[in-house]
């Protein structure tokens, strides 16, 4: 069930300045298999605000801002919610007989929802799944349903029919209650939906050979409508993999966009990145790390100079104990015999012929 769930969620990108309101109906054949036998998710922007299920058997916010519609409000969609679990109860055993289905596990859904653009467009959906597949979905271009399986066909022409009133009853609600209420619903949660917040950026990049596959992660953004992809100074990289714009717990959103290249001299890879938070586009440049090879023998070149250094100091110190007395006059190096100083002066030379080549 869930596959088809997630598709819709990101279908309708909700644009940074448009709301949407959606609910997800579910029902399984059978207990035991881990999920309430009945649930009901409401969304607003993707954002979870209600949730009903057969365990609990109440509709509860899931929001604080969604507190303030009042008892009246949640007292009256449980009972509505209670009836539509009896209603898709009878629905899945209905769907198993026309599939010629006695056991298992299946599952009916309902997904339906409308949306209010930021120019003031309305738009509108309500489809029917059965075990993750579409089963009828309504044309709002035409305001009839439609079967998208054969077994939906006797469905669509009950409800299509005039005397039902069904097309009728779901074209009031999607063009005005359920618009009504996502009205409602984004004035008492405006300061959580608007809210403005800053991407993070993390760049890394993976060698292949001669290619490198740069991956671009930007996640704890909010709102969720945001444009990330890889450039080449001032080129578009075309051939990139993008994830959905998915949810975190916490309300903010993620996503995560990949390319290979094959990166040449004068080549210099950045991560794209806007949103409605940010001032001006981001360019999070992707440099490449050093060779390990490299840094071990900077490493190993340091521990050398740093041992000749010692060794000299150890050696000059002997020689100087050995060799002759200081008379206190400033330049001590002048008792030096001849033979040591000329040693010393050797070692200094090559002391620092290595600083020179490191």
């Amino acid at each position: 069930m869930w596959p088809l769930i997630v598709l819709l969620l990101h279908v309708s990108a909700v644009c940074s300045d448009s709301h949407s309101l959606r609910y997800y109906d579910t029902v399984v054949s059978a207990p035991g298999s881990g999920l309430p036998e009945f649930s009901s998710v409401g969304y607003v922007d993707d954002r979870e605000i209600v949730n009903y299920n057969s365990e609990s058997g109440r509709y509860r916010p899931k929001v604080q801002w969604m507190e303030k519609m009042g008892e009246g409000y949640w007292e009256e969609e449980t009972q509505i919610t209670k009836g539509n679990e009896a209603s898709f109860r009878h629905n899945v055993r209905t769907a198993m007989e026309r599939f010629n289905q006695s056991g298992g596990l299946h599952i009916v859904q309902r997904m339906f929802g409308c949306e209010l653009r930021d120019d003031g467009g309305v738009t509108g959906y309500s489809q029917f799944g059965y075990d993750g597949r579409e089963f009828i979905a309504l044309d709002t271009q035409t305001w009839t349903y439609v079967p998208t399986m054969a077994q939906a066909q006797i469905t669509t022409q009950r409800w299509n029919s005039p005397e039902e009133q069904v097309v009728e009853i779901w074209k009031n609600y999607l063009e005005n209650i359920c618009i009504e209420y996502l009205l409602k619903h984004v004035e008492n949660g405006r300061e959580d939906l608007e809210r403005r917040v800053r991407p993070q950026v993390k760049v890394s990049g993976q060698e292949k050979g001669d290619t490198v596959k740069l991956h671009c992660q930007v996640y704890g953004f909010h709102p969720r409508a945001v444009d990330v992809k890889w450039m080449n100074k001032e080129d578009e990289v075309h051939s990139y993999e993008t994830t959905h714009v998915l949810p975190n717990p916490d309300g903010t959103y993620q996503i995560r966009v990949s390319a290979e290249v094959t990166p040449k001299d004068g080549d210099r890879y950045s991560c794209y990145v806007d949103h409605d938070s940010l001032e001006k586009p981001q360019y999070i440049v992707w440099e490449p790390e050093k060779s390990s090879v490299w840094v071990i023998a900077v490493v190993v070149a340091v521990v050398v100079v740093v041992a000749l250094l010692g060794i000299g100091g150890f050696f000059f110190y002997r020689r100087r104990k050995a060799g002759y007395k200081t008379t206190g006059k400033p330049d001590e190096r002048r008792l030096l015999p001849p033979s040591l100083w000329t040693e010393e002066s050797h070692l200094s030379s090559v002391i620092t012929s290595l600083c020179v080549i490191i």
